[in-house]
């Protein structure tokens, strides 16, 4: 038995040995987890950082997550269109106005598509842009800051979808409308939405130096639904291509009436074209009612303009700037190919992929070789413009994105799964599960002129048996795929906040160097900010109380203040004064109906409390930042409404 024993550890050793030896080579055995190298190609060790950023929609969230690639690690959630009490956004007097819209205060969307800036086509990591479907809008994201700087609503348009794309110098951002509507908004019946409602296609110019965006021009489509849409790029440069889908123009059970028939388009626009005509004064000026939101990083403060006209255009006024590329019924998204010559049709009810060419659209083009006509728009021939057609054996394909080696990526919804597969040849590669029920998929670069092809993130509709059960509900799931072989390997999976549309990726070493580390407290314009402890104070003005005041480990200046009464306005105007990275300060007041503040170094936040009982009432300091944490705390005495007591405060012990 001894004998025997020895034997066996001996070829257990063996093996292990031989299984180390093969690992150090960089060789791995496909013969189970033991061999696996999955887990070393996402571990990023303590003191190590990713190699990208994953910038993943929040869906109904409203906001933007930043993830790590390829650790899955969630690092920060960026508030855009909701109101978020871990910073105070939408909360602070300087950052409300920022969730402004002619509807009056929105603080909540849902954000579907994320785009990061451009430059010759390259992602140049200054800004990304995100969408709200709901209340229909644009934000304007900054890559320096993480930060949102500027929101712009969109009139005459409803299911802001197929947005935010952006050129590939990001001259424009687009926003597209899911619903059309009527234009202008008026009461009528729905059963008169054929003929009568429009789509409105908005092109918001980028300016290059600032990101302040405006609405150029609003080209008015027939009333289809723009479900996606993508750039050209390259040789297509100056197009834009929007799928669509109820070109039945049905208005009620759409799951049947929208899929009469057999293909709906690709609306293909030439941007170049319509933005030369309304540089000429083309185009007709309309009125509306839209909020544009824009926050300054001197004053630490958001203000509203409320915009009163939009340039609107006939495509019927341009001839030569609207065609229509009939696609496989009811598709989703739309995609072009790093060269600019191939653009998806992701018809999600067809198990082929249609792939349209450039060059064919624009020979069909000058020949004229037409197939009829919608609405004035000619409607090219299917056959004609058709570049190739992958036979991929899946169902319900999505979304398309590309590596850097002429290879294509889609999903497909249905059969859950991801197929590889090449472009030119149309020849499928590879194909994986995913789990389960895919959208989008995000390779980083992979809508641009340089995809970085090592990892594509896929993200899930549906979760099921993936994670531990939290209740009826589990968060989202996204999975990331080593692609950098012939073959796609699962990696890992990870759960996501909220729900992710799309994502846009970038590599690390593009944006950490530029992250903005402090505000300095010498640059800082807030009218309303405490540069020096000495211009601490407290003011009164009639009904209104205004406390000014400094933070810095571990002391709020002031912080004992009495003279306040029931029924006071008490503003608290508070600056951060550390100028250090990573140090923010919170504050918190015990009855304040709004939320916490989280201030970071050098910055200047407001926010209101209204007094309504009797009493000595305690702030505190909410973010942990010294080991005396604890002891960063003040009281407001508050006094009945009818009484004399003057204001008077302490400073830092006087």
């Amino acid at each position: 038995m001894k004998k025997y024993t020895y034997h066996l550890f001996a070829l257990l050793g063996s093996a292990l040995m031989l299984t180390g030896c093969g690992n150090q080579n960089g060789k791995s055995s496909s013969n189970g987890a033991l061999s696996s190298s999955a887990a070393e190609k996402v571990y990023v060790a303590p003191g190590e950082q990713d190699e990208y950023y994953a910038f993943m929609s929040g869906g109904y969230s409203g906001n933007l997550t930043v993830y790590g690639l390829p650790s899955g690690r969630m690092f920060k959630e960026i508030p855009v269109f909701s109101q978020f009490p871990t910073s105070g956004y939408g909360y602070s007097e300087e950052t409300k106005p920022m969730l402004e819209t002619s509807f009056g205060f929105v603080p909540w969307d849902d954000s579907h598509h994320p785009d990061i800036s451009q430059t010759n086509g390259e992602l140049d990591g200054r800004w990304i842009f995100l969408n709200g479907n709901n209340t229909p809008r644009i934000a304007r994201i900054s890559l320096t800051t993480f930060e949102t700087e500027e929101i712009i609503e969109i009139p005459n348009s409803a299911g802001n979808h197929s947005s935010s794309f952006i050129t590939e110098n990001t001259e424009y951002v687009v926003a597209g409308t899911r619903f059309s509507v009527p234009v202008p908004q008026r009461d009528m019946p729905i059963d008169e939405y054929k003929g009568n409602f429009k789509g409105a296609l908005s092109f918001l110019s980028v300016d290059p130096e600032h990101g302040h965006m405006d609405i150029k021009f609003q080209l008015m489509m027939p009333g289809f639904n723009y479900d996606l849409a993508h750039p050209g790029r390259n040789q297509s440069h100056g197009w834009f291509f929007f799928t669509t889908y109820n070109t039945e123009e049905a208005n009620s059970l759409l799951e049947v009436n929208s899929s009469q028939n057999d293909k709906d388009f690709i609306a293909a626009i030439n941007w170049k074209k319509i933005e030369e005509y309304v540089n000429n004064g083309g185009g007709t000026k309309m009125p509306a009612n839209y909020a544009h939101n824009i926050y300054d990083e001197e004053t630490h403060t958001a203000t509203t303009t409320m915009k009163k006209e939009v340039l609107t255009v006939d495509p019927s006024d341009v001839p030569g700037a609207v065609y229509f590329l009939p696609t496989p019924k009811s598709p989703h998204g739309v995609d072009v190919d790093p060269t600019g010559e191939y653009i998806i049709g992701n018809g999600k009810l067809s198990a082929d992929l249609s792939v349209h060419s450039f060059s064919k659209m624009i020979a069909a083009i000058e020949a004229e070789k037409f197939d009829g006509e919608a609405y004035g728009i000619p409607i090219l021939k299917f056959e004609d413009v058709l570049g190739g057609t992958v036979k991929s054996g899946g169902l319900g394909p999505l979304h398309t994105e590309f590596d850097n080696n002429g290879n294509a990526y889609t999903t497909y919804f249905i059969s859950s799964e991801v197929v590889k597969w090449k472009v030119g040849t149309w020849e499928v590669l590879d194909r994986k599960p995913t789990y389960y029920s895919v959208g989008h998929l995000m390779i980083p670069g992979g809508n641009s002129r340089k995809p970085y092809g090592k990892y594509a993130v896929v993200m899930n509709k549906i979760t099921k048996d993936r994670y531990l059960p939290t209740g009826p509900e589990l968060e989202h799931s996204a999975q990331i795929y080593d692609i950098s072989g012939d073959k796609m390997e699962l990696l890992y999976d990870f759960p996501t906040h909220g729900e992710p549309h799309y994502a846009a990726g970038i590599p690390a070493d593009m944006l950490a160097s530029n992250s903005k580390k402090i505000y300095r407290l010498d640059e800082n314009k807030h009218p309303d900010a405490v540069i020096t402890p000495d211009q601490a104070r407290v003011e009164r003005k009639g009904n209104e109380v205004h406390i000014y005041m400094s933070m810095i480990r571990s002391h709020f200046t002031p912080d004992n203040i009495e003279g306040v009464k029931v029924g006071d306005k008490v503003y608290f105007h508070i600056t951060n004064h550390e100028q250090d990275f990573d140090v923010p300060h919170g504050f918190a007041m015990m009855g304040q109906n709004t939320s916490e503040l989280l201030i970071m170094p050098g910055q200047t936040k407001s926010s209101v409390w209204e007094p309504k009982k009797v009493g000595v009432w305690p702030f505190y300091c909410t973010d942990f930042c010294s080991a005396l944490h604890q002891e960063m705390q003040g009281y407001i005495r508050v006094s009945p409404a009818d009484s004399n007591i003057d204001l008077s405060w302490s400073l830092g012990g006087d």
